[in-house]
């Protein structure tokens, strides 16, 4: 698989589930989400960015780019346009910020798979915004997706002939509510 690849974590997302807290931002052993899922996806990559509406100021503190929603309002797709338009790859590596385990040999995976790109799917079923994306691919048929109000990843997947990945024994987990965070022994913040 030639070109570069661009790590594009999602993270724009409005965390209403948690009572609005921005799930980036929350600590685990003294590290953010979004600086413990950077670190953990990064090697192999050539570029991170990271999709988000809120808080840039923060990301630029840590050496992160961030980009907002080209159209808000859009949910994840509105992150992947910001995420394909800004990277600089021939392929882009997603994540939403709220994954609680990644495999370390996730991007080999995904990348060995070929074609035109590839999704996972853990114990929990499809997670289709981890997953390598063509760019080149994907540029046109978000466009089209998002003119025709389309927004469900999935269907866009299908379009563009991505192939799943399955991952046995794999389960990524996701921090959506506050019994997803006491699971892993995480916990809302005071403030």
């Amino acid at each position: 698989m030639a070109g570069g690849i661009t790590l594009g974590i999602l993270a724009g997302g409005r965390g209403t589930r948690l009572g609005g807290v921005d799930k980036a931002w929350l600590r685990r052993e003294g590290m953010s989400q979004v600086e413990r899922l950077v670190q953990r996806m990064s090697p192999g990559v050539d570029e991170v960015l990271i999709s988000a509406n809120s808080k840039l100021e923060a990301y630029a503190a840590l050496g992160f780019t961030a980009v907002p929603d080209l159209r808000p309002g859009l949910g994840p797709l509105a992150g992947l346009e910001a995420l394909c338009q800004a990277c600089s790859g021939e392929w882009l590596l997603t994540a939403p910020v709220d994954l609680f385990n990644v495999n370390d040999c996730l991007l080999r995976r995904l990348k060995a798979r070929g074609g035109p790109g590839a999704y996972a799917v853990d114990a929990d079923g499809p997670q289709p915004l981890v997953a390598l994306w063509h760019v080149a691919t994907l540029r046109p048929a978000l466009a089209a997706a998002i003119e025709a109000g389309d927004l469900a990843v999935h269907r866009l997947q299908a379009r563009l002939g991505m192939v799943p990945l399955r991952l046995d024994g794999v389960r990524f987990g996701n921090l959506n509510t506050p019994q997803d965070l006491a699971e892993v022994g995480m916990k809302l913040p005071d403030d």
